[in-house]
């Protein structure tokens, strides 16, 4: 185990240092960041000044370690519109996009477990036909359709839930202001999970029934129906947990893509997350927001996927991760 967390450890080094390499390396295509800081009034002798005190005028291999120094440190750079350094504007934005996931993995797992199983033990009851037939069109319709669908329906027509904002929210702590601590937060962060769910939803479903229907057809299950075991038992127990091994796999990899996905689900619902403090920044050519948000999420990625390495272990002791591939 310690091996292979020492392996892990130096391959999400190596991920992060291409990460970094190629945000820093976009940033010359983003515009000139002295437009952004000085404007166009400025003579060029006082922007050629600027440029070399800022080092931009430096090679790019000088610029990029010095970046790594300063990101090292935990200077990711000041962004242009906000003035103040663009890892605390991230982190000012992080829970609310955090909080928007969890809600919609809760949904995921709370509905494609037992939609799953069911349609994979009873694959020819009309319930099951619908339930499929529903996460074929799930998988066709773009997020941000969904998300518009939902507005309409459950806020404009119906007017049950707020359609955008974050509503009341109560701090906990630093920069951590959270929605589920209050019934107005609750409110509004229901629809955007569900239509953050509407992505990865359908696919959980089909994936937990495939891999279902194939373990029921294996022989230990054979063998414990014939042994008179209860077949909730044979189900939920022997069944599932060897199900959950391909599902940990995907499901690890989707939650941070996730992340990732906020960014049509924030802007529908004016969700003041990273998403869409990530399209103003595009918009704005807010250069060091832009690549620090980059690298915020792809250390989100390289943690996720490490996590749920190590997760392997607990659900099948027999995974020997010292031996297991990247």
């Amino acid at each position: 185990m310690l091996a292979y967390l020492v392996k892990r450890l130096f391959q999400a080094i190596a991920v992060m240092l291409v990460i970094s390499l190629v945000g820093f390396a976009i940033q010359d295509n983003l515009g000139d960041p002295l437009r952004e800081l000085v404007g166009q009034s400025v003579s060029e002798d006082v922007r050629q000044q600027l440029r070399d005190e800022l080092g931009l005028n430096d090679s790019f291999v000088t610029q990029y370690i010095r970046f790594l120094g300063n990101a090292l440190q935990g200077d990711l750079g000041t962004s242009y519109f906000f003035k103040e350094p663009a890892l605390d504007v991230i982190l000012k934005k992080l829970p609310a996009t955090l909080e928007l996931v969890l809600g919609a993995t809760i949904i995921i797992v709370g509905l494609s477990v037992p939609l799953g199983v069911y349609t994979a033990i009873k694959p020819n009851t009309i319930l099951s036909k619908v339930i499929m037939g529903i996460s074929i069109v799930g998988i066709s319709i773009p997020v941000f359709l969904t998300a518009i669908l939902m507005i309409f329906v459950f806020s404009v027509e119906l007017g049950w839930l707020p359609s955008y904002g974050r509503g009341d929210v109560v701090h906990v702590f630093g920069y951590w202001d959270t929605n589920l601590a209050s019934w107005d937060g609750w409110a509004h962060i229901l629809l955007p999970s569900l239509a953050l769910a509407s992505i990865m939803l359908p696919l959980f479903i089909r994936l937990i029934r495939s891999e279902m229907m194939e373990v029921l057809q294996s022989e230990y299950v054979k063998y414990a129906r014939a042994k008179g075991i209860n077949p909730r038992r044979i189900y939920f127990l022997h069944a599932l947990k060897n199900t959950l091994l391909p599902v940990i796999t995907v499901g690890g990899v989707q939650i941070g893509t996730m992340v990732a996905y906020t960014i049509l689900t924030e802007t529908v619902f004016q969700w003041p997350g990273m998403g869409f403090m990530f399209l103003e920044a595009v918009n704005r050519v807010d250069t060091p927001l832009i690549v620090a948000y980059l690298i915020v999420v792809g250390f989100i990625f390289v943690v996720t996927n490490t996590i749920v390495d190590l997760i392997y272990g607990l659900v099948n002791p027999t995974v020997n991760l010292a031996r297991m591939g990247a």
